[in-house]
């Protein structure tokens, strides 16, 4: 395994220091595109945290306040 490891980074190693950066061109189609992801991300992100952390801590907060009140108080009545 070591001799294999040693032979990949022998063959790797000239391509690697003979590579030299890309001229290329992100036009604004790409651009948008790719801001609009990054920024999807972020928000799928904060609503996850959201969604997993506070949605749960916010209800177990609620039952500890009702907890002290009468049954009759905590819920609503429908009349």
């Amino acid at each position: 395994m070591r001799r294999q490891n040693l032979l990949i980074l022998l063959t790797a190693l000239p391509l690697l220091i003979g590579a030299e950066a890309a001229q290329a061109y992100v036009g604004p189609g790409a651009g948008i595109t790719a801001i609009g992801t990054v920024l999807a991300l972020i928000g799928a992100g904060i609503l996850a945290v959201v969604g997993f952390v506070w949605y749960p801590l916010k209800r177990l907060l609620g039952r500890r306040k009702t907890a002290g009140q009468p049954a009759s108080a905590a819920a609503p009545r429908k009349e």
